[in-house]
């Protein structure tokens, strides 16, 4: 008796892996950065912002996008543009915090 559970993951295994060997890997790798984007705005977002995972995020995202460039494909410039804004808000936030801190120093 075989376990059909086990077969299906299998299955649905092997289909994902053949869909992935299809795929242009631009095109995958930029969706990866999307959600490197993704992570750096939300702890860019939180209060107070959570500057040190944040500045992760933004460094994984610039080390994918510095170091491929232009082989991202037509996603480049707008990964690119992207990043600016995410250093951006990372440095406006963290001045920020900073003169939050002195305000309140004792």
């Amino acid at each position: 008796m075989t376990d059909d559970t086990s077969t299906d993951t299998a299955d649905e295994l092997e289909r994902l892996q053949a869909e992935l060997a299809g795929s242009d890997p631009a095109v995958v790798i930029s969706n990866h950065c999307y959600g490197l984007f993704e992570l750096a705005a939300v702890y860019l977002s939180l209060q107070p912002p959570r500057l040190s995972e944040a500045q992760m995020a933004v460094d994984a995202l610039a080390g994918v996008i510095e170091g491929l460039g232009e082989r991202l494909g037509d996603s480049a410039e707008p990964l690119k543009e992207g990043l600016a804004q995410l250093r951006l808000a990372w440095v406006q936030l963290a001045a920020a915090q900073a003169t939050d801190e002195e305000l309140h120093a004792p």
